[in-house]
């Protein structure tokens, strides 16, 4: 479909379980995706939330396939890139981007921000783009000329925020990147993104624990639990009125300046 970016339908991934792997002979497999079918429409901020090991996180990563996927499709604006090999996906990669949980450790911490930027562009520090990326995310041109040991965790997240964009993508996933923020640089980075969103009319898969920040960012959420997808729902109808039991645990853990107050 033209309004669709993608599309994914019977989506498994399954691993070797190392843990019970015989003496001899090789190990049985474990399924980490159990057959996850769902749609992301252009333009649209998707929530991807779940607790741990309820496998949102490899779910995300498969998606930009950075894992591939054991079975399934896995539809890329109408093509696809379940299998592409690893050319084929390079060509693709400008399209595709992902902004890492700890951008302390996804960034090079020999190169500058303006080199870390500019090194998937092809293009040196000096690149127009460089300047206009850092300036999207709000942080000065001077910056380029920083290590990323010189910056706050705020401002490392939003140099891996514009070293995305400056590729110019249709997708972005970002993989929980305000967990290990403080409360006032999370609230930038998603005022940020929504921004961001609005202007350059990208795609958004957004992944986190916490629901409070699916329910700012995101206008439709998909509830994992155990390698599947026991909810999908827009954001109000999901929170105003939760289907499956898993949802409402969430929903409860989510702490509230009154106890009486309920989501």
């Amino acid at each position: 479909m033209a309004d669709t970016i993608f599309q994914v339908s019977d989506l498994r991934v399954d691993v070797p379980d190392m843990t019970r792997k015989p003496l001899f002979g090789a190990a049985p497999r474990l399924e980490i995706l159990k057959g996850i079918s769902f749609e992301i429409p252009r333009g649209a901020v998707l929530g991807i939330v779940g607790g741990s090991g309820s496998g949102k996180t490899t779910l995300g990563r498969t998606l930009v396939r950075l894992v591939e996927p054991s079975a399934g499709r896995l539809l890329f604006d109408g093509r696809d890139i379940a299998h592409l090999s690893d050319a084929e996906m390079r060509a693709l990669r400008p399209r595709i981007q992902m902004i890492f949980q700890d951008p302390m450790s996804s960034l090079n911490p020999r190169l500058t921000v303006g080199r870390t930027i500019a090194a998937p562009l092809g293009a040196k520090a000096s690149d127009p783009r460089v300047k206009a990326a850092l300036e999207q995310v709000g942080l000065p041109a001077d910056f380029s000329r920083r290590y990323p040991h010189e910056l706050s965790g705020g401002q490392r997240q939003r140099v891996g925020i514009a070293r995305a964009i400056a590729m110019r993508p249709d997708f972005i996933l970002a993989d929980e990147i305000v967990s290990g923020l403080d409360v006032s640089s999370q609230a930038q980075v998603l005022n940020l993104l929504e921004r961001l969103v609005a202007e350059l009319g990208l795609t958004l898969a957004f992944i986190s624990h916490d629901l409070s920040v699916i329910r700012r960012l995101c206008g439709r959420v998909i509830v994992m639990q155990a390698g599947a997808i026991v909810e999908d729902a827009p954001t109000a109808a999901l929170f105003d009125s939760p289907a499956h039991p898993y949802t409402r645990e969430l929903l409860d853990a989510i702490p509230t300046p009154d106890p009486s107050v309920r989501w």
